[in-house]
Order: C-alpha cells, then sequence, then structure tokens
C-alpha cells in the first residue's frame, strides 16, 4: 500500500520533460513532445501528476483524460516501473475519477490491453466494467483492447462507493 508522502496536482508545460521521461519509461515513448503539449493546452483533458518529495524520481506518475460531453476517456494511467505495486496507480485512478466526478462528468470509459490482467483488477475495483473488445487496436503487437466503461459518476450510491474506496486503498495523496 501506499507509504510515501504524496502529492497530486494539474501537470503543467512546466512539467513537460519529466512528462516525456516518465512516458518513456512507462511506454517507450508512447505520445510524443508535441502531443503532450496538445494535452496539456487543451480545455479538454486534465492530466494530473503524482509526486513525491522524498523521491529521487521528480514524477512517479501520471494520469489524463478527456472530457468528452459527458463523460471522462482515460487516455493515460502511468506510474514510473520503480514504483509498481505500491498502490500508486489506484491513487492516480481515484484521482482521474474524483476530478471527472467534480467536472460533473457522468460516466468514465478507458481501453486496456487484454492481456493487463493487473491494470484490468485495478479497474474492477473501482467498478469497471467490460462492455466490448477493439480488435488489433495495439499497432506494437496487434493485441486486442478491451473497453471498460464506468457509469453513473454523479449517481449519490457512486460517490459513496468511492469515498469507501479511498479509505480502503488508504489513499492519503495531497492535491496540490
Amino acid at each position: 500500500m501506499i507509504s510515501l508522502d504524496l502529492e497530486i496536482k494539474l501537470l503543467t508545460l512546466e512539467n513537460l520533460s519529466a512528462i516525456l521521461e516518465l512516458d518513456q519509461a512507462c511506454f517507450g515513448g508512447l505520445w510524443t513532445l508535441d502531443g503532450y503539449k496538445r494535452e496539456l493546452d487543451s480545455p479538454n483533458s486534465d492530466i494530473l501528476g503524482l509526486f513525491s518529495p522524498s523521491s529521487s524520481t521528480s514524477l512517479l506518475g501520471m494520469g489524463c483524460f478527456w472530457s468528452i460531453l459527458d463523460e471522462a476517456h482515460i487516455t493515460i494511467l502511468a506510474v514510473h516501473p520503480q514504483y509498481h505495486r505500491k498502490g500508486l496507480g489506484a491513487a492516480l485512478l481515484y484521482s482521474l475519477i474524483k476530478t471527472a466526478c467534480d467536472r460533473k462528468m457522468e460516466r468514465a470509459t478507458l481501453e486496456v490491453r487484454a492481456s493487463n490482467l493487473a491494470a484490468i483488477s485495478l479497474y474492477q475495483k473501482f467498478g469497471f466494467q467490460t462492455a466490448g473488445r477493439r480488435r488489433r487496436y495495439y499497432q506494437d503487437n496487434d493485441e486486442d483492447a478491451l473497453i471498460l466503461w464506468l457509469p453513473d459518476l454523479q449517481h449519490r450510491k457512486f460517490k459513496a462507493t468511492l469515498a469507501e474506496t479511498a479509505r480502503s486503498l488508504s489513499l492519503t495523496a495531497k492535491w496540490k
């Protein structure tokens, strides 16, 4: 579980070099410099960063979602490989969903590699359900993607479940 002192904040152009370093460490260069600049400048995109003042790595993780009408389309959830299996992915996912709720989004969606059982398990803990499959979605190896959906973000019951999830995961990250 999370034992680091964490801060979660919206990323800006000032964080661009750290974003690119994390992207390279996690994905081998999934998005380009210009791609991240567009995301950071877009009013429809939220990119959150997870930092620890006590870590030698400046940016431990990041998550991004696009606001499309009343949907939060999660495009990135990444944790530096040095910090896997410490609950940081849960902290980021919680923060993305909480931000989407605060922005009055009604539901969230994402694609995940069909073989990424750890990620699928995390998403299921937050209530995501499989809605479909995109055949040969990932170009690097033609792997399928599962399409996951999380409905009813504005429902009182979901908000209570989200708060309980935060407590059960011992999420103590501070927003900056």
